[in-house]
């Protein structure tokens, strides 16, 4: 098959979307397929990835709110784009503007929509829900709701990477999700890597010695990741038990998070280890990985501790709450200081058991799942 992505997401200068991308570009050809991917640019260019992957940038407008990021503002050269291509599907991962322009795309393709984003629990649910219930808030965001439903009909399937996600579109009413974990570099992240070196000297940079319990947490420093709240729940904890915390992160919250860190020794903040197999070794060292957000549509850190056989304390909903099934793994009451505060020193009392890790999807496994779904919906069209 040939697999066009138009991506509105994607940055050259890195996150969890050109991750995914550039896993897509290798490994599709490996399996037969030859994958494109179209990305908003500063100017019109191919940049050739080997035999059967390539990236077409299209000339775009930046995005005033974060300019390492463009939009597809001209919907004629877009659809120019996908008729030169004349792929066999066309995957869109934003469910923004970019989908209902494939939606009116007139080709032949059979077209999948990829939720990449969660909006709703990062901006709408985050905002309101204190005060309103998620059923007030949908009501009160109808035309988004409207907006998915008409994308559930125009596109053969919705892709989503965790089932709390997927729940909510059915019960919202939305065509054809189905869900696909995303996949894990299982050969990098394993028990293996736990170092009981390294762990002694990252909770001796939080001032403690090796009977405390070392959380490790990684993922930008923006508003929906909730850091703050984590900092603060770590700081509670400490106040009942030995429990330190290295936060791993850049991003424009920095400030915000170094405020809430203050002078507390037992919580340090640092740039991201981008060694995968230096950050494998950091999450299989840790007693735990802890995170804040609601709001992914995966938690990729969640997957990799999994598979490192490190356990995770992570909110109840959201697809960081899919990763809580390795042994001593606990869920918290999501957006709640407290309930958070009393996951951790339940955690740092109970007994550690053996460390093995939890089956995860390998990034092969989760594209053979994919296009071989794909493939489905390909040989259907052409056998109607």
């Amino acid at each position: 098959m040939k697999i066009v992505d138009v991506c509105a997401f994607y940055s050259p200068q890195g996150g969890g979307v050109r991750t995914y991308i550039e896993q897509k570009l290798r490994i599709g050809p490996q399996l037969g397929h030859e994958i494109v991917v179209i990305v908003p640019g500063e100017r019109h260019e191919v940049i050739e990835r080997g035999p059967g992957a390539r990236i077409v940038s299209l000339p775009s407008p930046r995005f005033p709110l974060d300019r390492k990021y463009g939009y597809f503002a001209d919907e004629g050269v877009l659809h120019a784009a996908l008729d030169a291509e004349k792929p066999d599907v066309v995957e869109v991962s934003s469910p923004w503007r970019s989908p209902s322009m494939v939606a009116r795309w007139q080709g032949s393709a059979r077209r999948s929509l990829v939720m990449h984003a969660d909006p709703l629990s990062a901006y709408a649910y985050r905002w309101f829900e204190p005060v309103l219930s998620r059923s007030h808030i949908d009501r009160g965001f109808e035309l988004y709701w409207e907006h998915l439903r008409h994308l559930g009909q125009a596109f053969d399937m919705t892709v989503c990477a965790n089932h709390d996600l997927a729940g909510r579109l059915r019960d919202g009413g939305v065509a054809g999700v189905c869900v696909h974990p995303l996949g894990v570099e299982t050969g990098v992240f394993t028990p293996e890597q736990r170092d009981p070196e390294l762990r002694a000297r990252l909770l001796e940079l939080c001032g403690l010695d090796q009977n405390a319990r070392l959380l490790v947490a990684a993922g930008r420093l923006a508003p929906e990741k909730r850091w703050p709240m984590v900092v603060d729940a770590v700081a509670a904890a400490s106040q009942q038990t030995p429990v330190g915390l290295v936060l791993f992160g850049e991003g424009r919250e920095k400030r915000a998070i170094r405020s809430a860190i203050g002078g507390n020794p037992h919580v340090r903040l640092f740039e991201p280890e981008r060694d995968r197999t230096a950050f494998a070794a950091i999450l299989a060292s840790a007693d735990a990985v802890v995170h804040g957000c609601e709001a992914e549509t995966f938690c990729m850190v969640g997957a990799e501790a999994r598979a490192s056989g490190t356990p995770v304390i992570v909110p109840d909903c959201g697809g960081a709450a899919d990763h809580a099934r390795n042994a001593g793994s606990l869920t918290y009451k999501a957006g709640n200081r407290f309930s958070l505060t009393n996951a951790i020193v339940k955690f740092c009392e109970q007994r550690q058991g053996a460390r093995s890790a939890s089956w995860v999807v390998s990034n092969v496994q989760h594209f053979e799942g994919l296009f071989a779904d794909y493939g489905h919906i390909v040989r259907r069209s052409k056998a109607a």
